[in-house]
């Protein structure tokens, strides 16, 4: 007795169709899979639905709702001018190595987060290497001079937001850097800069990032749109980039000891000081009562993300004094003078570890008022 075959040419075309729909879903990238979102409300930062350090309260302070922070802009730096890229030699290989440096980043990122470090400001350009600069002429530059992203450092890049949202983390992505903005040919390439990575960000569905146009917005800028008379173009252009009615939070910092001008204030999402310069703590909590004065301002977050002054062991240090007046409050550490490897965030090459007396008092005082463990 002849048995039919179950593969007729009918059921062969439906077994055809069905197995060619897996293939399609498998070959998705996984650039959907991201699982930290950022949220503002009111004054208070949240993360995925909850506010940060939920429930905390430290000396009677409300800490739910802040981003502690550290400067960590040279996460993905290097070097394209061949005169100073010695300068940054590791002290074991005598050579410098941005991957080795991206990858060392991202591998201490664990342990800063259980400290309760919840973020981090990582620049395209960077920073100063030596911590403070008259000159800048190493290239770290992260653009192409008509603002196309340069892909090894988006590489980098991609490595440490990939890694901060997977353990729950808010990284601020600076764009521009005063002594780099220049590598830029006009305005019109800065434009296309800020498009390009605000793009980028989208095409791979982060949702956990805060931007950070420019670095002291009011510093020696080239380009007249980053001047801080004239950024908030670029924070309203950045707003309106939306997908699926979604867009990213955004604003810009001053110098040390300034308050943000009427026009930043009013468009962007989040203000950002700097206590460089600032002489004593009582300063700190006045700048940001003065903040909130500034024409515009509605409830919205505060956030110290540089400031160089340490004493984490006195009751009236600066992060103790902003955390009281309820803003979020930044460390910003680099190599001085006669320091060893261990010294220091900003400082090419980095020690991303926690090896200095000063990275582990810093980290010893977050752990304490957010209550980590």
């Amino acid at each position: 007795m002849k048995h039919k075959s179950i593969l007729n040419s009918r059921n062969f075309k439906i077994i055809f169709l069905i197995m060619n729909i897996l293939l399609v879903f498998i070959s998705v990238p996984l650039v959907n899979a991201q699982k930290t979102v950022v949220e503002i409300r009111g004054d208070a930062f949240y993360i995925n639905e909850k506010p940060s350090y939920e429930g905390r309260y430290w000396e009677g302070n409300k800490i739910e709702g802040l981003l502690f922070n550290s400067r960590m802009v040279q996460g993905i730096f290097d070097d394209s001018n061949p005169e100073t890229i010695h300068n940054w030699n590791y002290p074991d290989t005598k050579k410098w190595d941005p991957e080795r440096n991206t990858r060392e980043f991202a591998k201490n990122m664990k342990t800063w987060k259980k400290y309760g470090l919840l973020s981090f400001t990582i620049n395209i350009q960077g920073g100063s290497p030596f911590g403070y600069s008259k000159a800048q002429p190493w290239n770290n530059a992260g653009y192409a001079e008509d603002g196309s992203l340069d892909p090894a450092y988006m590489r980098r890049l991609e490595k440490i937001l990939d890694r901060a949202d997977k353990l729950g983390m808010v990284p601020v992505l600076g764009l521009f850097y005063f002594g780099q903005d220049q590598r830029l040919k006009d305005e019109k390439a800065v434009i296309h800069a800020v498009d390009n990575v605000i793009n980028w960000l989208h095409d791979r569905k982060y949702r956990n990032i805060l931007i950070e146009v420019n670095n002291e917005s009011n510093n020696a800028y080239d380009h007249k749109i980053l001047k801080s008379e004239n950024v908030h173009e670029l924070i309203e252009r950045i707003k309106k980039n939306e997908r699926n009615g979604f867009r990213y939070y955004v604003s810009t910092s001053f110098n040390g000891n300034v308050i943000p001008y009427p026009n930043i204030v009013k468009s962007a999402d989040f203000l950002l000081l700097h206590g460089n310069g600032v002489k004593n703590s009582e300063r700190i909590r006045e700048m940001v009562e003065l903040s909130r004065k500034v024409e515009g301002y509605r409830a919205m977050p505060i956030l110290f993300n540089e400031d160089d002054h340490f004493d984490f062991d006195k009751p009236d240090n600066y992060m103790v004094t902003a955390t009281k007046a309820y803003a979020s409050w930044g460390y910003f550490d680099y190599r001085m003078e006669g320091e060893g490897f261990d010294q220091g965030y900003q400082s090419v090459p980095v020690d991303w570890g926690i090896n200095s007396e000063r990275k582990k008092a810093f980290f010893n005082k977050v752990k304490e008022i957010t209550g980590s463990r």
